[in-house]
């Protein structure tokens, strides 16, 4: 099959049934057969079901359906307790067809149908979604089912009103992390929201880049910032570290290369009320990570956190009334650099090399200001223990910084953040911005 016809799966089953003379017996019966173990017992179909006799189900009678090794017309198949049951007149024995459709099997019920036997063994149920779009990647071996899997994935799935596949690997073909697509089923409108730690976005999904898989990792780096901390969102997209960070009231220069995920980022700045805390660039990321760290050097910021009184002696509800209870000013400097570029984001490394060359005073021992964790993303390949990989994730980021960073090395880790293919894992390695790169002679200077 390469055409869906639902009609395909219609199925009628013949089963027992025990219908129930006194519907105040119901609970009893169930419980009975329950412990019998002849109660049907199959996911999503409920045992108990309107009478078949169309006059009885009107007066809201009721029947069970009976495991099929229970036969109605042969006594030898039942136990004593549904003996006992028959003869007391509680319930009464007969046939009964069930009837099943598409609308009764589920997604991977189907596809198990229609598959050939040998396409089975991983059978294509995973899928990102953004708001009501799901994303597919499908293999090679699934594409001639493209049309069929996209058409059950939008019947099984209310909350889906659109099903595409990805035709390339993201950022193959541009800088932005987008990817060519083609739409499988329904509506071609991209234009989604999503909800993500309390926050709405809004983008279009074609020209941005998004993944809901990554809200775990979002929500782990999200919890290492602090009230009045400042973080500095290399590439930020549509801002799922900036905004929920704002949220926290921490002071967030996001910026994006991408015009698109900068537009959507400004809106959902706009649209979270975090416009206090966040603000937005469209610059490149090599260029950005230098030119912030002297821009915010010298911006000003401080927002009040206000309330309102326990009680007024007028009704007057004017902003004069409100209780400032602390202000939080911005920073001199950056707390954190999160880097969420894995394709490419260690090679921009270098750019942290004199990053506060000649301005020494502003971090410790001259005062309590650490220099800025960083948490740069990548790829590598997997293994059971990944200790490989991070030997040589350490090692590109030493190569790149000219200076060693080890994981012995204090506040320096990696994160195992997911598998993205089978052999492919995206990693976080975070530590602290070394004094001996800081403060070094940037590249191309005396």
């Amino acid at each position: 099959m390469r055409i869906l016809d639902r009609s395909f799966f219609r199925k009628t089953i013949l089963l027992s049934t025990a219908h129930i003379n006194d519907n105040k017996m119901i609970s009893n019966c169930k419980m009975e057969l329950e412990r019998s173990k002849e109660l049907l017992r199959v996911g999503r179909l409920s045992a108990v079901a309107p009478d078949p006799d169309v006059f009885l189900a009107s007066l809201g009678r009721k029947c069970m359906l009976l495991k099929t090794e229970v036969r109605h017309d042969d006594p030898s198949t039942w136990s004593s307790k549904l003996h006992e049951l028959v003869g007391s007149n509680i319930i009464r024995m007969s046939s009964f067809e069930l009837d099943l459709d598409y609308n009764f099997w589920d997604y991977n019920d189907i596809l198990s149908s229609i598959l050939p036997e040998e396409e089975q063994e991983e059978v294509p149920s995973g899928y990102n979604q953004a708001g009501h779009v799901a994303h597919l990647n499908l293999r090679n071996q699934y594409l001639p089912y493209k049309t069929l899997i996209a058409a059950i994935l939008l019947d099984k799935n209310p909350g889906i009103r659109t099903v595409i596949n990805k035709i390339e690997d993201v950022g193959s073909i541009n800088e932005y992390r987008t990817f060519n697509y083609e739409v499988l089923a329904g509506d071609p409108n991209l234009n989604v929201e999503v909800k993500e730690q309390g926050c709405l976005f809004r983008f279009d999904y074609s020209t941005v880049y998004w993944n809901s898989k990554l809200e775990p990792e979002h929500l782990r780096i999200v919890r290492q910032f602090n009230e009045g901390d400042a973080v500095c969102d290399v590439m930020a997209g549509v801002g799922p570290f900036a905004v929920p960070a704002g949220k926290k009231r921490v002071f967030v220069w996001a910026n994006d290369l991408n015009p698109d995920s900068y537009a959507s980022l400004r809106n959902n700045i706009t649209a979270n009320k975090v416009a206090e805390f966040v603000k937005p660039f469209n610059e490149d990321g090599h260029h950005f990570i230098r030119s912030s760290a002297i821009n915010f050097l010298n911006t000003s910021n401080s927002v009040s956190l206000t309330r309102k009184p326990s009680y007024h002696r007028t009704r007057s509800n004017r902003t004069s009334d409100l209780i400032v209870v602390k202000t939080l000013v911005q920073p001199s400097t950056f707390a954190h650099y999160v880097l969420n570029l894995p394709a490419t984001a260690l090679s921009f490394l270098p750019s942290f090399i004199g990053l506060y060359t000649g301005r020494e005073n502003l971090f410790s021992p001259h005062n309590t200001t650490e220099l800025p964790m960083i948490h740069v993303y990548c790829f590598s390949t997997k293994s059971d223990t990944n200790e490989e990989e991070k030997i040589g994730i350490w090692a590109e980021v030493s190569e790149m910084l000219e200076f060693e960073v080890t994981g012995q090395t204090p506040e320096a880790s990696i994160w195992d953040v997911r598998d993205v293919a089978p052999n492919k894992r995206m990693f976080c390695a975070s530590f602290r911005l070394p004094a001996e790169v800081a403060f070094r002679a940037a590249p191309g200077t005396d």
